[in-house]
């Protein structure tokens, strides 16, 4: 077997079950020593301990910590616990995730914050616990875990939706500020039966999407050679990849009321032929400026 991850450090939240154990071990398999975190995750007989024994009985190192990802100070001592451990982070995988599904006429405004304080908050403050270290050592790979509820919507998932799009806004800005520092992010968009899942697919679909066919994209988002700024589809042994992206359109001008135009020219605005990815925000700038006969040059720094 190619070990791709020999002898470095991860760190995957959520790992006491579905995704983020599937994740831990294929870690584990490809040479990381793993830090498997989950709610109560230091608690004898915790699905976090029983993960990481798991792979210690396969001849893998891991530790089980405990934390949730919306405490801060949980998540710094986690980082800190790790690096005393053994010496660094090289990788972190924010799978930690709830659900709290009702439509949006339905759903309280307390549920729609606790989807957004696990999931993005979460996230938020993992990434910052471990930014500082792996920029300092010239080196991290950091995967957010998006959904095609966020790419593409779900019904009944506004909360869910919006902070996993929201990660995928983290993800584009953040790889750009690692570039110089060999920290490379990502975002994984998984299709897994997960506890998460019971009820929503059918049982035939919970049967042929193991957890286990999502990992080995993982493994290569976090990898020597990974990517950067890509949203990898996975599932069912597929992968795939998404992209935000920015059509020709039309330069309609800018005097008189433009409104009937873009309404008379929508389809044509959102014809797809030619379509590019911007690199960055400010090419939006770019691209339209162009069009209307206008230079620009990206701003220093």
């Amino acid at each position: 077997m190619n070990r791709l991850l020999e002898g470095r450090v991860a760190i995957v939240t959520g790992a006491g079950g579905g995704l983020g154990r599937a994740h831990a071990m294929a870690l584990a398999r490809h040479g990381a020593r793993v830090v498997v975190n989950d709610l109560g995750g230091e608690r004898e007989g915790s699905n976090a301990e029983a993960v990481a024994e798991e792979i210690r009985r396969q001849g893998g190192d891991a530790i089980a910590r405990g934390g949730s990802v919306t405490d801060e100070a949980q998540v710094q001592a986690m980082v800190q616990a790790t690096i005393a451990e053994w010496g660094r982070v090289d990788i972190l995988v924010n799978n930690a995730g709830i659900l709290r599904d009702r439509s949006f006429a339905k759903m309280s405004l307390d549920d729609f914050r606790l989807v957004m304080d696990v999931h993005l908050m979460g996230a938020v403050n993992c990434t910052k616990a471990v930014w500082d270290a792996m920029r300092a050592q010239n080196y991290g790979r950091i995967v957010f875990t998006t959904s095609s509820s966020g790419l593409y919507g779900n019904f009944g998932q506004a909360n869910y939706g919006a902070a996993k799009m929201a990660l995928v806004g983290l993800m584009q800005t953040l790889a750009l500020e690692g570039a110089k520092h060999n920290v490379r992010v990502n975002c994984l968009a998984p299709t897994a039966a997960t506890a998460m899942t019971q009820g929503i697919l059918s049982p035939d679909a919970l049967r042929s999407l193991q957890p286990e066919k999502v990992s080995p994209g993982l493994v290569a988002l976090v990898s020597e050679d990974a990517p950067t700024r890509m949203i990898l589809l996975a599932g069912a042994d597929s992968f795939e990849c998404a992209h935000v992206t920015m059509t020709r359109g039309v330069h309609l001008g800018g005097s008189g009321d433009v409104a009937p135009l873009v309404l008379e020219k929508l389809d044509e605005i959102r014809d797809r032929t030619g379509e590019v990815v911007p690199q960055t925000g400010f090419e939006q700038y770019q691209l339209e400026l162009a069009k209307a006969g206008l230079a620009t040059e990206l701003p220093a720094g």
